[in-house]
């Protein structure tokens, strides 16, 4: 089956989400938007929001999923986290979190939660 890079990203963004619900968090936002700022999913556990990454790669050539989140791509996200706290302010605690699949088919890939990453 031959993906191409949205159809990947798409796939792994569901698969993020469903191993998310399952370990309890709350998915508040997909692929939440402000003009060039993009936060591919934004959940909730307990009273912490967390403002998640998620790479999905097909092969390890170019190296593994997390090496591909760049400076350039952290400062969206901080950006794009503290505009969506001042947007909800209910929200206090923040934590960064990067979602790292690495897709070998449809069903079959490995899944690596990177948790409290600091920027």
């Amino acid at each position: 089956m031959s993906f191409h890079n949205k159809d990947t990203g798409f796939l792994g963004e569901n698969i993020a989400a469903e191993y998310l619900i399952s370990k309890g968090y709350t998915i508040l936002f997909r692929n939440w938007r402000y003009k060039h700022l993009e936060i591919d999913l934004i959940a909730s556990k307990g009273n912490c929001l967390h403002i998640i990454e998620v790479k999905t790669r097909r092969s390890n050539t170019y190296g593994f999923p997390e090496q591909h989140i760049h400076a350039k791509k952290m400062q969206h996200l901080k950006n794009g986290a503290a505009l969506f706290q001042y947007q909800h302010p209910v929200w206090q605690l923040l934590q960064f979190d990067v979602i790292a699949i690495q897709l070998y088919a449809a069903n079959k890939w490995e899944l690596l939660l990177i948790e409290d990453v600091y920027f």
